[in-house]
């Protein structure tokens, strides 16, 4: 695909390249608030992924920049344009759907030419913007096809392009790649950011997929129950996330998350072990609004070992169980109620019930207050 994105790269000059600012966003349906005073800025040229669980709010997000959704509160701006009030058609954003939302009647040439012919521009105009964005997205093959004789993966490459004939200033794309079998989504990520970082088009995208937004995305804004709860780059959001939701919903596998209390004296108390708190953490759990604690760590940080003499630090654990995977290997221990994983490499000798000891490396723990979930570290 890449050696054709000088077609497209002449036409869309910096002048029509638009920042987009939300501002104290609101938006109700009856009783429901589906989001949340949600103020966010996305700088020109930027890729931000809107991550978070289905019902989050984030596609009601992207609705309401739109246009498709109006917001009950709060302002959209788009570029230096309040567009609150403006018609979807008036925005200048192309979006491109999980569906696709092709015309099954109407070959692809057609389903390219139709947004822009409602737009009134000319058979010669249609004709170029068609010809640059069928050779930016190798599709001209398929021109003369209708939708249902292409596969998931040529669909995909024609809803984008019937975005990109548009040289809108923003694109909203709402988990365009959840109908992909898991091989070609992985194929069309890497696709995806190429085409927006050559093009440079300011682009929202909704997802669900926490590996799809660490891979794509320079900024990621993640949310819950309508809430905005952080806005950084993958890099912070996986090594500094700001609460306990954002450390649970990111990272493969998830974070562990063992509940305990500062004891005082620099001991975390899990009930099951105690373990003990270098003094910038001490520190950092006396700062709570509560004595109880949960201390995180990711299960590529946890070292684990052979079965130890009690009182060097170490946690004595047992494998509850193993789950190998090729280039790595999990492994699962069972401290009371909690499930502890660990990734070790794929020759690592364990089996279940073998005894252990578990290490957590003090500049890889993060500690949340269990009442808050705030991020103490």
């Amino acid at each position: 695909m890449n050696r054709n994105l000088h077609y497209s790269m002449e036409h869309l000059s910096s002048d029509r390249l638009a920042k987009v600012e939300l501002r104290d966003l609101v938006k109700r349906y009856g009783d429901v608030l589906a989001v949340d005073h949600m103020s966010l800025t996305i700088e020109d040229g930027s890729f931000l992924v809107l991550l978070g669980p289905s019902g989050c709010g984030k596609t009601t997000t992207l609705r309401m920049i739109a246009g498709l959704e109006k917001a009950n509160e709060g302002e959209i701006l788009i570029g230096d344009t309040r567009v609150n009030d403006l018609h979807p058609k008036d925005r200048n954003v192309a979006m491109v759907f999980q569906n696709y939302a092709l015309y099954p009647h109407m070959t692809v040439y057609k389903n390219l030419a139709f947004p822009l012919q409602n737009f009134g521009h000319g058979p010669v105009e249609v004709h170029r913007r068609i010809g640059q964005a069928a050779k930016l997205l190798q599709i001209q093959p398929l021109l003369q096809r209708k939708p249902t004789e292409l596969s998931g993966g040529q669909m995909q490459r024609v809803a984008l392009g019937r975005a990109i004939v548009r040289e809108p200033q923003v694109f909203l794309m709402d988990e365009p790649l959840s109908n992909l079998d898991a091989k070609l989504r992985v194929h069309m990520r890497a696709e995806l950011k190429k085409l927006q970082r050559d093009l440079g088009v300011t682009t929202i995208y909704v997802t669900h997929d926490q590996v799809e937004a660490m891979t794509m995305g320079d900024q990621i804004a993640i949310m819950n129950e309508g809430v905005l709860q952080q806005v950084a780059d993958p890099k912070t959001i996986y090594s500094h996330p700001i609460n306990q939701f954002v450390a649970a919903f990111v990272g493969t596998p998830p974070i562990n998350l063992i509940e305990g209390t500062y004891a005082g004296g620099g001991v975390f108390d899990a009930g099951e072990f105690t373990y003990p708190l270098p003094s910038k953490l001490a520190k950092a759990a006396q700062g709570g609004s509560t004595e109880a604690i949960v201390l995180a760590i990711r299960p590529q940080d946890v070292h684990v070992g052979p079965a130890s003499q009690e009182g060097d630090g170490a946690i004595q654990v047992q494998v509850y169980t193993t789950e190998p995977l090729g280039d790595l290997m999990i492994l699962d221990f069972a401290i009371g109620d909690t499930l502890v994983k660990a990734v070790v490499s794929p020759d690592f000798e364990a089996e279940v019930d073998d005894r252990l000891s578990l290490e957590f490396p003090p500049d890889k723990i993060c500690l949340f207050d269990g009442k808050t979930g705030l991020n103490l570290t």
